[in-house]
């Protein structure tokens, strides 16, 4: 029995994957970096939206490569175990998926990033508001504060 475990944890995964189409397999490499142009848009979108409860100091945002996920953007929150060890105050990070996000037009991006904004909590505590809830994350009220920010303009 024990010889089965150990092959389980010494087996690896393949780091290459089967190109739709054709018979080889092709690397791919996920790559990250920080954004700067991308955290000053969220920071306008922040003031715009009138999200208050965010601190923006507190909302670092990157762009990454090679991911395989379907979405075009994802949020991340520091939980709370990780600020009490560290010693940190809670923060959030904005993942932009390049080739996906910068494929859309520019509606569509401050619908995602406003999107991705209304996933953190009014209390700002690092946690996240799942699309499931009443008054959650959802298509409607994206379009809802999209449409105000626009009449404001």
């Amino acid at each position: 029995m024990e010889l089965k475990f150990t092959r389980l944890i010494n087996r690896k995964r393949p780091s290459a994957r089967k190109v739709r189409g054709s018979g080889r397999l092709k690397r791919t490499v996920w790559e990250w970096g920080n954004d700067e142009t991308l955290t000053e848009w969220v920071q306008e979108l922040v003031g715009k939206c009138e999200f208050d409860y965010i601190k923006q100091d507190r909302v670092f945002c990157c762009r990454s490569t090679g991911s395989k996920t379907r979405a075009y953007a994802r949020i991340w929150g520091l939980g709370r175990i990780w600020q009490k060890t560290l010693n940190v105050e809670p923060s959030y990070i904005i993942e932009i998926i390049s080739e996906k996000f910068d494929k859309l037009p520019k509606n569509q991006q401050d619908m995602v990033l406003i999107h991705e904004l209304l996933h953190i909590p009014k209390n700002f505590s690092g946690a996240l508001v799942p699309h499931k809830r009443k008054g959650g994350v959802n298509d409607r009220v994206v379009r809802e504060i999209y449409q105000k920010v626009n009449n404001n303009r």
